[in-house]
């Protein structure tokens, strides 16, 4: 079982910008993929970015393509999700989420391990 530790969410303006992390703890992380989702406010959980632990292969849901980044530092096992331009509708609470594959899924059931959820919140 991989534990999972998001931090970095907060209340920023439309237009601004915010750094997730998400740290990594237990078993070897070292061949599989680490994701981001979120949910917001009456929706259902939706994929926002995955990252193969490689390095060698991410994704971007359409919604965030050119606006977010993810990355990967091995030697601390950490994932980042640098988020620039946010817009009211990213407003979600973003999950960190561990996955045995490593060509970066993107379906949530695929993931087998998740952090608790850190709160963004982006006024207009």
């Amino acid at each position: 079982q991989v534990q999972l530790v998001e931090s970095g969410g907060g209340l920023v303006q439309a237009g601004g910008s915010l750094r997730l992390s998400c740290a990594a703890s237990g078993r070897s992380i070292s061949v599989s993929s680490m994701g981001w989702f979120r949910q917001g406010p009456g929706k259902e959980r939706e994929f926002v970015a995955c990252i193969s632990m490689s390095g060698a292969r991410t994704r971007y849901a359409d919604s965030v393509k050119g606006r977010f980044t993810i990355s990967v530092d091995n030697a601390k096992n950490t994932v980042g999700l640098q988020m620039n331009n946010l817009k009211p509708e990213d407003t979600a609470v973003y999950y960190c989420a561990h996955s045995m594959n490593f060509y970066c899924p993107t379906n949530s059931n695929i993931f087998g391990s998740w952090g608790q959820g850190t709160q963004v919140t982006v006024s207009s």
